[in-house]
């Protein structure tokens, strides 16, 4: 008999997934959204984390854009000199998600790294297309970058983090930081990206040859559709499709930041993310890769669980590496 999908979840992580919603695209974003904006109350902070500060600050967006709203996080303490600081990128198909959703995270990132951590608001689709939320993205990273002194930062040592659609849009943000730099010579840098889960490649789920064993739990080929969909402004997976949309469809990943990549084996994202790896070593990027056993998509919500422990603990030796610490 075939092997039904939940029995290759990893008995720790099986739990769990009764306690995902149900998202149905077809009634469209607004019912879904609601969830993410009421996650702005969010319940007493452990005594450990709220001593990073957490301000709400808006910064100028880009060109005939509204300024854009950033959560600026800060360790607590005073620094010996500039810290390193991380550039946090949230989660939600391109169409849903806001920063606070991983407020806990970003304040231990903080306080284990003693980093900035700036976590931006970009731009929803469908009401803002590509490259609204990829703009949106740069101008905090040069805020970041060109306003360091102020911040507390060093401009050497920025990093990018997401997770799902915030690791899309950071890796997007990294190779389009790069060509800007190659145009003019000059310009902010990403020192390295953390991506969790990312989503990287429009043709998953509509035009590439459909793996048998993930993309059944949470994020479905289906929803990645309507992701990318909306992010696009167009039908995902045709050749009409702008590569600089896509991180997976850029023709050239040479000269991009070292790279983390972390993935549940059930995750949709597995072979896309398999292969941006591939790629990146093959362009000379140093890149490291983590697959977890029986692992699905947002697996991370599972606190506790063993595999949850040790991919948090790669994450935060991996960016310590990158930044110096």
């Amino acid at each position: 008999m075939p092997t039904a999908p939940i029995d290759l979840v990893a008995p720790e992580l099986a739990a769990v997934l009764e306690f995902f919603p149900e998202i149905d695209f077809r009634q469209g974003v607004e019912a879904f959204r609601g969830n993410f904006v009421a996650n702005r109350v969010q319940p007493p902070l452990p005594a450990e984390l709220a001593v990073v500060d957490c301000r709400e600050r808006f910064i100028p967006g880009p060109p005939d854009a509204p300024d854009l709203r950033v959560l600026h996080y800060t360790p607590p303490g005073d620094a010996a000199g500039p810290r390193p600081a991380v550039l946090h990128i949230h989660g939600g198909g391109y169409v849903l998600g806001i920063p606070e959703i991983n407020d806990a995270g970003n304040r231990a990132m903080a306080l284990a790294l003693g980093a900035t951590i700036v976590s931006v608001d970009y731009r929803l689709a469908p009401e803002t297309v590509w490259p609204g939320a990829l703009e949106d993205c740069y101008a905090a990273l040069a805020w970041m970058h060109d306003n360091a002194a102020e911040l507390g930062i060093d401009p050497a040592r920025i990093a990018v983090s997401g997770e799902s659609a915030g690791g899309g849009h950071a890796a997007a943000l990294a190779l389009h930081a790069r060509d800007l730099a190659r145009q003019s010579g000059s310009g902010p840098a990403i020192c390295f990206q953390l991506l969790d889960a990312p989503m990287l490649d429009d043709r998953t789920g509509s035009t590439s040859d459909p793996h048998p064993h993930v993309g059944h739990f949470v994020w479905t080929p289906e929803k990645n559709r309507f992701g990318w969909r909306s992010l696009l402004g167009m039908e995902p997976g045709g050749p009409d499709v702008p590569a600089a949309a896509v991180p997976a469809r850029a023709a050239d990943v040479s000269g991009l930041p070292p790279t983390f990549i972390s993935v549940g084996a059930l995750d949709l994202f597995l072979e896309e993310d398999l292969e941006f790896i591939r790629r990146l070593t093959r362009a000379g990027v140093p890149a490291e890769l983590h697959v977890t056993p029986g692992a699905y998509h947002g697996f991370g919500m599972t606190q506790g669980a063993p595999q949850v422990v040790q991919v948090t603990e790669l994450r935060l030796k991996a960016l310590r590496r990158a930044l110096g610490l």
